[in-house]
């Protein structure tokens, strides 16, 4: 798995812990299955049971959650490109 595979499933796995949007809300944004989310989600609960508390060094949190952020920022321009592309390939 690459790095910004792993990234992007612990991103998804820490946005569907905290309130405001239901599993399969955020799901369908991420453009996941739930299935996929909730199986993500058990998996990172077992590797934390496994190797304790997460990381308690603020600057590597902080330097983690940049990493996280421009990988989010790239899926996003990303998806934006390729709706923008469908969207003129399906008014021809």
């Amino acid at each position: 798995m690459t790095g910004q595979h792993r990234e992007f499933k612990r991103e998804a796995v820490r946005l569907s812990l905290e309130r405001g949007k239901t599993i399969p809300q955020l799901a369908e944004g991420l453009g996941i299955g739930k299935t996929t989310l909730y199986t993500w989600r058990g998996q990172f609960r077992d590797k934390a049971a496994l190797s304790g508390s997460p990381e308690k060094d603020p600057e590597k949190e902080l330097a983690r959650l940049r990493r996280e952020n421009e990988i989010l920022r790239q899926k996003r321009d990303l998806f934006k490109k390729a709706t923008s592309f469908f969207a003129r390939e399906t008014k021809r």
